[in-house]
């Protein structure tokens, strides 16, 4: 069911709410599914994030957002010569987080995480303004665990993350999923992306970052692939392959906006990455999944448990990339095709529980300040 939102309180003036995350899409999912739903409520939402990150490009479709650039820097796992320069641009922009602030005076603070919004929450607590924090991985990012200490709230995905977070402030509400998801039209993706109906189409997430490997995989075994399926390909920002545009029932893009729901609803699989907000919108949609997510070399190792997760509660196929050979690929593909009545079957009898944008909405206004 859609998500709902519990009505302002009769004679409550609207409030503004100062939103961050970014870096990933997948840290700015949330924002977008709770801004306009605030928003219908009255209250006035703003934004604050990186001049160039993809948290910019995704905002700036909204209506009656207004974007404000702090300087930010990457905390990264890894050597790197940036890693000097970085910490000074994280105090830079801690200031300016307080000094904008100071001048919006919003009520409350929604952080998604990711490395821009450290300087955000610090900002906000040195202005006595709550924070609450949403964390969607089973396990507290990098980000996250750094702002913890200066948040009310902390509200968790994953019932067992609550045992991560101390001072007794998480919060479990569960998923997050946009409305817009659950409205996508089968035949409307189909028309959008020239595809025929009555051939299964595969459809194909490597992030929005886009993912090498899995595209790597995906387009050498194209001629055994489209066989079977017909596909549509996101591959991430540079990372078209115009040698595979005449392949017929393969489509690709490098991400889609407003057509996701739709080349969504048309999709009989998933091959995605194992960020927890893909994945959960997945599940809402019940749409049978192959999970390849990002090694340990390369993450800090969320996605191989929110991955392990899932294939134990028998929603997915899972795949590791140290594993990603042709054979193994179009192996798991094949399992999942058989086996996908029997997932959705598990998917529905998935107890969804009350809606988290309630929760997360209650919340909000039980912890902000009245202006």
């Amino acid at each position: 069911m859609p998500n709902a939102i519990p009505a302002r309180p009769q004679g409550e003036k609207p409030r503004r709410i100062l939103f961050t995350g970014g870096g990933s899409a997948g840290h700015v999912s949330v924002n977008l599914a709770l801004i306009p739903l605030l928003q219908s409520q009255g209250w006035n939402a703003v934004y604050m994030g990186s001049s160039s990150g993809i948290e910019k490009q995704l905002i700036g479709r909204l209506d009656d957002v207004d974007y404000y650039s702090i300087s930010t820097g990457k905390l990264r796992r890894y050597v790197d010569l940036q890693n000097v320069k970085d910490p000074f641009r994280v105090v830079k922009g801690v200031f300016q987080a307080y000094r904008l602030i100071r001048k919006l005076r919003p009520s409350v603070v929604f952080s998604k995480g990711g490395f821009v919004s450290v300087p955000v929450v610090l900002g906000a607590w040195l202005n006595r303004v709550p924070v609450i924090i949403h964390e969607s991985d089973l396990t507290p990012g990098l980000a996250n665990r750094i702002a913890n200490p200066f948040a009310r709230k902390v509200c968790v995905t994953f019932g067992e993350t609550t045992a991560s977070i101390k001072g007794n402030k998480a919060v479990h509400v569960g998923p997050v999923v946009r409305n817009e998801l659950l409205r996508g039209n089968a035949l409307k993706g189909l028309q959008w992306s020239k595809l025929l109906p009555g051939k299964p189409v595969l459809l194909i997430m490597g992030g929005s970052l886009g993912s090498k490997n899995i595209n790597e995989a995906v387009r050498r075994n194209l001629p055994v692939l489209t066989q079977t399926y017909q596909i549509i390909h996101l591959c991430g920002k540079g990372e078209l392959d115009d040698r595979c545009n005449g392949v017929k029932g393969y489509r690709q893009y490098e991400y889609v906006h407003d057509e996701l729901p739709d080349i969504a609803a048309c999709s009989e699989l998933v091959i995605s990455r194992a960020g927890s907000n893909s994945i959960f919108e997945f599940l809402a949609l019940r749409k049978p999944m192959l999970l390849i997510p990002l090694s340990k070399s390369a993450s800090r190792g969320d996605q191989l448990l929110n991955a392990e997760s899932f294939r134990k509660a028998g929603f997915c196929e899972v795949l590791q990339e140290e594993e990603l050979t042709d054979d193994a690929f179009l192996a798991a593909i094949s399992r999942l095709y058989a086996d996908r009545e029997g997932i959705r079957a598990r998917m529905r009898e998935r107890d969804s529980g009350p809606s988290a944008v309630e929760a997360i909405t209650s919340l909000i206004r039980e912890n902000s300040l009245r202006r």
